[in-house]
């Protein structure tokens, strides 16, 4: 993603972003999201909170939207399962409907939506890689192979590790962050626990989250 965002696309009133939330009323569940995805070769995952509900097993909370991370070289595959819906750029509260390569190039979030409807349904993060080595959008000196990002649960369906969901929640660490962070700790395991440690660490030293993970499980 470069540094400049690209000119045009529409700015959002402070209404149309309160607006949001009932245009993502509809969005589709992980499992949806993986049947829509069946039999892509590219390594994707569902991220953020729901990801936290699939490695917990269970759902223990209500969630606004729903996200998958993709390398994004391989956003066209993705982008392809879609025939008729309109994939649009977001970024710094503007929108680029139906955004052009330049766009995509400039940005990181890309919202699927039903023309029919103009409601969103599922947000793509292209996120940076090396081949097949993930790259942390944050810090890019954080690399790791695909196969220690992504867990699935037992009916197969992707998702990110939830310490690397967490260290990104930890950047803010908003009400809802602490509440997915208070209530899957508990059951990380002690590697799990080290790695979530470790990026802390490094990339928010003195964390607040930091004595709670060094708690015993």
């Amino acid at each position: 993603m470069s540094e400049q965002l690209p000119s045009g696309g529409i700015e959002l009133s402070p209404a149309e972003i309160e607006a949001l939330g009932a245009r993502w009323s509809s969005c589709w569940t992980p499992g949806q999201v993986a049947r829509h995805l069946a039999g892509i070769t590219a390594p994707w995952c569902v991220a953020a909170g729901w990801a936290l509900d699939l490695f917990r097993g269970t759902q223990v909370r209500e969630h606004g939207d729903i996200e998958i991370a993709v390398p994004a070289a391989a956003f066209p595959e993705i982008r392809g399962r879609f025939p008729g819906y309109a994939f649009d750029a977001v970024s710094s509260g503007r929108i680029w409907q139906d955004a052009a390569p330049d766009v995509l190039a400039a940005t990181h979030q890309t919202w699927l939506r039903d023309p029919a409807t103009g409601d969103y349904l599922l947000d793509v993060f292209r996120e940076p890689h090396d081949g097949g080595t993930w790259i942390c959008r944050h810090d890019e000196t954080i690399r790791l192979p695909y196969g220690e990002v992504i867990r699935r649960t037992p009916d197969g369906i992707p998702y990110l590790a939830p310490e690397l969901v967490l260290f990104f929640k930890a950047r803010h660490a908003r009400p809802k962050d602490q509440a997915d962070f208070d209530q899957t700790i508990p059951h990380m395991t002690t590697a799990q626990r080290q790695t979530l440690a470790g990026l802390l660490a490094r990339a928010y030293p003195g964390h607040r989250w930091q004595k709670r993970i060094t708690e015993r499980p």
